[in-house]
């Protein structure tokens, strides 16, 4: 993945687990680990052939290194030591311990994310409008749903590859469903209307920016903001509070997902498309108590799998399929609570 982001981390570590765990977690958020080793066993004289735009310390077990003495003294890119031994994966303090770590990689060199905005200059190339799917009988013989407030709202999160395979999702749903959408794009700052256009251009689907005191909508796709959360208010409509989203990423997928489902509770679904990191992870749990359904992309259909697959791997994804599958298993879901 390393065409994806050139920010590239020299880890130094003299544990071997933790070298582990810093070596998955950097390559899952879309770093670029150049060196992995025990500082015990790196020969200090060729420190300066490591091409890297940071060094990342984690001494557990050492007290003094003078590999760490000469690179605080002539290393000319950032130092920076971690945050301790890792706790044990998929439980909070792992999820916080992994946000602070990767909050302090992106001040320091760079959000991988970046690459994001300008790939949607693919998607805006001519292409070939897709096959849509069919309205199954029990969905087509009920009155047209659009405009009417949204009875299930499906959460469509994704990051680094994102955009194609929700457009993919998107192109592949007809009109007509009883759902609206929203959808939390980490992604920069100055993009959003490039992301409506390439996303949408040949859905029947409206992509829309957020409008506060409306609900959503059938036949909506709503593009959760970058820079201030969006909850709900007590009677269902959108609304837009004066916070930035908690860290590492924006927007958050998992402060969506807590309050997607604390509004929706078993009427809401979440499904994570491609994109590197584990944002989301944390929230599964509480959105599968409030009788929420979690889906995920499949990882060989990713262009970065580590989010979905994190979710995955937590067990509480029910259903994983490339962008079309899990359009069509959707499609099915609505007919069959409807026939």
């Amino acid at each position: 993945m390393t065409e994806m982001h050139t920010a590239r981390v020299a880890i130094l570590a003299d544990s071997p687990l933790q070298r582990h765990v810093l070596q998955q977690v950097l390559a899952d958020n879309g770093y670029h680990v150049v060196l992995n080793s025990d500082p015990e066993r790196f020969d200090e004289a060729e420190w300066p052939s490591v091409t890297t735009d940071l060094w990342l310390i984690d001494l557990s077990q050492t007290e003094e290194s003078p590999l760490v003495d000469v690179l605080l003294e002539e290393a000319e890119v950032p130092i920076l030591f971690g945050e301790g031994q890792a706790p044990e994966r998929f439980t909070d303090p792992f999820s916080h311990w992994e946000k602070r770590l990767i909050g302090k990689l992106k001040r320091l060199i760079g959000d991988p994310v970046a690459v994001v905005g300008p790939a949607l200059e693919t998607l805006l190339q001519d292409q070939p409008r897709p096959p849509r799917l069919a309205l199954p009988e029990p969905l087509a013989n009920l009155p047209l749903p659009a405009g009417d407030p949204a009875p299930e709202v499906w959460l469509l999160a994704a990051s680094i590859g994102g955009p194609a395979a929700v457009k993919a999702f998107l192109d592949a749903l007809p009109g007509g469903l009883p759902v609206g959408f929203l959808y939390a794009q980490h992604i920069g700052d100055g993009f959003a209307a490039n992301l409506l256009r390439a996303v949408g251009r040949h859905s029947q689907w409206h992509i829309q920016g957020v409008r506060p005191g409306e609900p959503i909508r059938c036949g909506e796709v709503v593009v959760v903001p970058t820079q201030q959360e969006l909850t709900f208010r007590a009677s269902g409509v959108l609304d837009i509070v004066e916070r930035a989203w908690p860290e590492p990423y924006t927007p958050s997928i998992s402060q969506m997902m807590l309050n997607l489902a604390q509004h929706f509770g078993a009427r809401c679904g979440v499904i994570v498309f491609s994109g590197m990191g584990n944002d989301g992870t944390a929230s599964a749990p509480y959105v599968r108590r409030r009788g929420g359904t979690l889906w995920t992309q499949s990882a060989s259909t990713c262009i970065a799998p580590s989010m979905p697959e994190s979710l995955r791997e937590s067990g509480l994804a029910t259903f994983t399929a490339d962008p079309r599958g899990l359009a069509e298993a959707l499609v099915a879901r609505l007919a069959e609570q409807r026939s």
